[in-house]
């Protein structure tokens, strides 16, 4: 059976406080263990710091402090996912990293008004796979205010 007008879009999913999210695998780099993180004096508590990533210094965001979740030790699932975004490259840190996976544009429903604990601004849609429910995140906003707070931490 063929699809017709259906644009397919690969996906990363990533897990966060019993929630399961995606993005869109182009905006992704590469995925990474939690490592040593630097702390960057009098920033916002959601940036945990930079990394040495290959030689480049890439800031890193605890995405359930950014998203107001409860806070949880890292383990070994605990993953950075390095996102591009503008010109900067930069880690989110999520509970784990699971798959990837093919969603469909016409799939993507609006954001219900209410979504875990997470602020609707952050998100974009949610999708249904098999019995799956993933939260698609608008990383635009989530990062915009992010780098808005950082050049603010940086006194710029």
């Amino acid at each position: 059976m063929e699809q017709v007008n259906s644009t397919g879009i690969k996906v990363i999913s990533f897990s966060l406080q019993d929630e399961e999210y995606a993005i869109p695998v182009k905006q992704v780099g590469s995925i990474e263990r939690m490592q040593q993180i630097t702390r960057v004096p009098n920033t916002v508590s959601y940036i945990k710091g930079v990394i040495n990533l290959s030689g480049v210094v890439t800031p890193i965001i605890d995405l359930r402090k950014r998203f107001g979740l409860q806070e949880k030790a890292y383990d070994d699932s605990t993953r950075i996912i390095i996102v591009y975004y503008k010109e900067l490259e930069l880690g989110i840190i999520v509970d784990s990293a699971r798959d990837v996976i093919d969603i469909y544009e016409e799939d993507i429903e609006p954001t219900p008004e209410v979504i875990g604990s997470v602020d609707v601004d952050y998100i974009d849609g949610v999708t249904k796979v098999g019995n799956r429910l993933l939260i698609l995140p608008d990383l635009e906003k989530v990062l915009e205010q992010s780098e808005k707070d950082m050049k603010v931490s940086e006194g710029k």
